[in-house]
Formats: C-alpha cells, structure tokens, sequence
C-alpha cells in the first residue's frame, strides 16, 4: 500500500440505483452481458449488485435517490468532522457500534452521494476484455447548470478535472482512481447517463435490437453508432461509437 491519504469520499464503490423491481432489472443487465456480485447482508431490502468488471451497479429496490454515487471510507465516524469543515451539508449520518455506519449527501445540483463504512460486495472475477455488450464503461455523466460549480464541489472528494470536450456532446470530464464523472447541460439531457463506448458500437447495437431491446437515438451528435437505453428501473445508458 501506498500509504496515501483517502480521499473525503474514499474509495468508489458502486453507483447505487432505485428500483421497484429488482428482478426486473437484474434480468435486464444480465441480458446485456453482466454478472451477479455477492452481497452481504448489510441492507433489510431486497439488493444485487451487476458487474462487468469495471463498473458496479448496486440494485436497491427502496426508494431512494437516482442513482447515487456510492464510496467506502473505513472509520466513517471518525471522518464526519472533515466533511463539515469541507462545508458539505449531510443529509443524513447513522453512526455508532450497534448500526452499519453510512452517511449522505448531495452536490449542489442534486445528485446524491453515499459513503458506507465497509464494502457490501465481494469483486466479480471477470477478465479486462470481458465486457458487456454495452462496451466499455466511460463514465456517469450527470446533468449540471454550472461546470464550475461542480468542478469546485467534486474536487475535494478525490477528482480531478480533465477539461471540457465538445464531441459527441459537450460536457466538463472529471477522473479519479477508480471513477470518471462528467457533467452535460440539463438541456442536453435532464437525467444522468452512465457512458458506454466501443469501437465496434454499431454491431453492438444490431445484437441489441436483435435481442428485442429497444434502443432510442442518443441526444448527441447524429452519427451513425450512437444509441440510449432505458433499463427497467428508468436508468439512462447512453451508448457511443469510439474510435478505433
């Protein structure tokens, strides 16, 4: 180990995601090439985690905010002091030797983030090239008024910000060890968008329809290759065509 400080967050965990089915959407990421994690049993409601290695997508039938992004920092009590004096509002803290400690709270444009005490999923054993027919997992990119704004609030908690790019839609990249964010205009889209790309995205896309999923066009640019699909659950998976 390096010995490096944690960052506020900790470390990146899985992107947390409400469900009223969970079966339901379980069926639908394995569909797409994904495998089941095993959970512990932290949480009384009904949760999965799917994985294609790099990404973890935690299923959490309760309601709850959509979808949260979800970090580990071990000695949570302990740190509650750093996230005041870092000026973030908590939504909520359950610490204490008797309860699985977590804490939440949310950016200044209402995505929410968790931070638990220990894991709650051990990791999948699949290979670098094993991924999803989705492709490769980019990043989440979440709606944001202010690129500024959100630079200045996710820096403290472990990213740092890559720059704007303009194609195939505009958006400020932030990157982490374990995590890359990106933040697009509400007008491009009002919902967040977990980012998949490929070089062979069009072939991915025809084994998609193929498989009765229904794909929508991608609010950016109208080249050939690009795709949206809508899980079960509403999550938006936007779908690109890189380069080769």
């Amino acid at each position: 180990m390096s010995g490096a400080p944690l960052p506020l967050a900790g470390i990146f965990h899985e992107i947390s995601i409400a469900t009223a089915d969970i079966r339901a959407s379980v069926e639908f990421y394995e569909r797409l090439g994904f495998s089941q994690a095993s959970t512990t049993d932290t949480f009384t409601h009904p949760y999965g985690v799917l994985s294609d290695g790099r990404l973890h997508l935690g299923l959490h039938e309760r309601a709850a905010p959509s979808p949260a992004l979800t970090f580990v920092r071990p000695g949570l009590a302990r740190a509650r002091a750093a996230f005041a004096h870092a000026g973030i509002e908590l939504a909520y803290c359950r610490t204490g030797e008797e309860v699985f400690n977590e804490l939440g709270f949310s950016d200044p444009f209402g995505h929410a983030v968790a931070v638990l005490e220990a894991r709650t999923f051990s990791p999948v054993a699949r290979g670098v090239t094993d991924t999803s027919l989705c492709g490769d997992f980019a990043q989440l990119s979440l709606p944001a008024s202010d690129f500024a704004a959100a630079q200045a609030f996710w820096e403290p908690l472990g990213f740092v910000a890559a720059g704007e790019a303009a194609e195939p839609y505009p958006r400020l990249e932030l990157t982490s060890d374990h995590l890359d964010i990106a933040f697009h205009s509400p007008a491009l889209c009002p919902q967040p968008m977990i980012v998949f790309h490929a070089p062979d995205m069009s072939a991915r896309l025809e084994r998609l329809r193929a498989l009765g999923l229904a794909l929508s066009p991608a609010p950016v640019s109208a080249a050939a290759g690009h795709a949206r699909l809508t899980a079960p659950e509403g999550t938006r998976l936007l779908l690109l065509q890189a380069e080769d």
